[in-house]
């Protein structure tokens, strides 16, 4: 190598140990930190995730690498950030199902505690929901379909993409607020649901928006309400279910992410800013409204007390819905 050559590595590692030190990282210079994500590549969560991990190293001045660690819901990804040195090396994406619903679905069997091993870093992004249905059940609202449900307790059954996911659990919370008594139907996926839904072989869906858009505009299938408070933007003429009668109806799919407990305040605050400034791009923000998601930031002491009380409101929906993992 010539000497040219030593001095412009040289030079470089200089740098990263320079940007590390600024957000305290411990890992030596120049390796890339790596950032968990739960789900297949190409999906909603994984596009977000890379993204982040595209727009980071400019803020702490190191490589990102991005894992996808499936399975159980996500807690075999949740688990590896768990498990992760405290010192800014790893972090990694955390969703409604990991820090909300499956504390309560599989109680014992949870490989992390969901508050106390991990320090939150910031939501990231939310995914709208909207109650569909077949359009042979003859409701055109909320409290039309209630009505019909009541007087059809056995006829009326909801699928979803499988057993304690935020559409079951939407279908059974929709139960508890309505006093009606849908049957779930679990799929192995929303895709696998949805023809059923429109053959008029289960009657309810709770999807995400951007899933049954195509089929609402060609008339195959009825929104009767979004199941947020905030109206979706695609459909802004469907009205939330908590404007129908039901006030603290409020179910999002939401994506964050997270930190190992032990993590210094001042590595996740500097991510916390770096990540808020990546996502509020107006031109990434568009793009994954494009696709149904919502950016939606905040500090890491909201995010915090917004875990809490997702996982606080789940329980007795999954409670009352007699659903756990085997």
């Amino acid at each position: 190598m010539t000497k040219e050559g030593i001095i412009v590595r040289g030079a470089a590692a200089a740098v990263l140990v320079l940007a590390a030190a600024s957000v305290g990282l411990a890992q030596p210079a120049g390796q890339p930190v790596r950032l968990i994500t739960l789900t297949t590549a190409g999906g909603s969560l994984d596009l977000l995730a890379r993204t982040i991990a595209l727009g980071l190293p400019e803020h702490i001045g190191a490589q990102i690498v991005v894992e996808n660690r499936t399975g159980a819901g996500g807690n075999i990804g949740a688990a590896e950030i768990a498990r992760g040195a405290p010192d800014g090396s790893v972090f990694g994406m955390i969703t409604v199902s990991t820090h909300g619903i499956n504390t309560s679905l599989y109680g014992a069997k949870m490989p992390f505690d969901a508050v106390n091993d991990f320090v939150p870093i910031t939501i990231a992004a939310q995914l709208k929901n909207v109650m569909v249905i077949n359009p042979s059940i003859p409701a055109k609202t909320i409290a039309e379909f209630v009505t019909y449900a009541k007087a059809n307790p056995d006829k009326v059954s909801f699928g979803s993409a499988g057993v304690g996911t935020s559409q079951h659990l939407s279908g059974e919370l929709f139960n508890l607020a309505t006093g009606t008594k849908m049957i779930h139907i679990p799929y192995r996926g929303a895709a696998q649901a949805m023809p059923d839904l429109i053959a008029g072989q289960i009657q309810v869906m709770f999807v995400s928006i951007p899933e049954a858009t195509n089929h609402i505009r060609s008339g195959a299938l009825r929104a009767l309400g979004v199941t947020s408070k905030a109206r979706g933007a695609s459909l802004p003429e469907v009205a939330p279910i908590a404007e129908q009668g039901y006030p603290d109806f409020d179910v999002t799919a939401w994506f964050g992410v997270a930190a190992p407990k032990g993590t210094p305040m001042a590595i996740v605050n500097k991510y916390n800013a770096a990540i808020r400034k990546i996502l509020a791009n107006p031109e990434t923000m568009t793009r994954f409204a494009a696709s149904g998601l919502d950016i939606e930031t905040n500090t890491p002491e909201e995010f915090a007390a917004y875990i809490k009380a997702e996982i606080a409101k789940w329980k007795p929906v999954v409670e009352a819905s007699g659903a756990k993992v085997d």
